[in-house]
């Protein structure tokens, strides 16, 4: 386990490396003793330097959802991170939002619905049917992330391991929602989620599909094993906080100029460039 020093240590190296937008090479090389529980530490020390420094905590995100990326990450659960208003990016039904390319290192686009909440979540105990009540509106919504540490290792081309995509707040740097358009916002009671689709077009082209059901067969699924995961930090999920549920899509690379159309069907399409 790494020393309180060794975590604002390397929490201090993510916000440069965000700052500079030169990637780190991977905490888990310099520190081959490194656990899933330092990784979250690690993250959780960069959220509080990011909040000290005016930034706001807006919600979390749940990430590694799908069996194929967990078992590439030698890992049997999702992951989680945190969301901050400094992240979000709020895209107008009809218009293109444009995203500055400048802002990020190497950034993927992937395809994921939004909880919204207008009730705590809290505690092992809470189900999906909680989750459901608890919720205002699901939202289409496309999560940006990131490499402050790199994904692969300059030298060896090694993949980075979960401990330093957990470090690096789950990998997420953006997050994109729309609004003005009101099937941006379905109520969970009536809408059958698994069963939600989008389909991700980069220039035109289809670059992915994809169904809601690839999220552990439920995207609310993720909600509730993230409210078990936060109660020992002393941590819930809080009403109008937005809690990105995980991706049904491979992540997409994106750079400057790219012109990407996420058409959710009847819950809407986001439109976003990045310039």
């Amino acid at each position: 386990m790494l020393d309180d020093t060794h975590i604002q240590q390397l929490a201090a190296e993510l916000d440069q490396s965000e700052r500079s937008r030169v990637p780190l090479e991977h905490f888990s090389k310099r520190f081959p003793g490194m656990t899933i529980d330092d990784g979250y530490r690690v993250g959780r020390a960069w959220v509080a330097q990011q909040v000290a420094g005016g930034k706001k905590v807006i919600g979390h995100k749940i990430g590694l959802t799908s069996r194929a990326m967990q078992m590439a990450s030698q890992i049997d659960e999702p992951d989680f991170g945190t969301l901050l208003d400094s992240m979000l990016f709020t895209a107008q039904a009809g218009a293109a939002l444009e995203i500055p390319a400048a802002r990020f290192i190497a950034p993927r686009v992937e395809v994921e619905l939004a909880f919204v909440l207008k009730a705590p979540l809290q505690g092992a105990g809470v189900t999906v049917q909680d989750v459901l009540a608890a919720t205002d509106y699901v939202t289409p919504a496309i999560e940006i992330i990131d490499a402050r540490i790199e994904q692969f290792d300059r030298h060896t081309k090694v993949m980075r391991k979960v401990f330093d995509t957990i470090s690096d707040n789950a990998a997420n740097a953006g997050i994109v929602i729309g609004e003005g358009d009101p099937r941006y916002r379905a109520d969970p009671r009536i809408t059958d989620l698994p069963w939600c689709g989008a389909v991700l077009r980069q220039n035109g082209a289809v670059e992915e599909t994809g169904l809601a059901a690839g999220v552990q067969g439920h995207p609310a699924i993720g909600i509730a094993w993230l409210a078990h995961k936060l109660a020992p930090w002393g941590e819930s999920l809080q009403p109008g906080q937005i809690v990105l549920a995980g991706s049904f899509t491979r992540p997409v690379a994106a750079k400057a100029g790219d012109l990407f159309e996420a058409d959710y069907g009847p819950l809407g399409c986001l439109k976003f460039q990045f310039i």
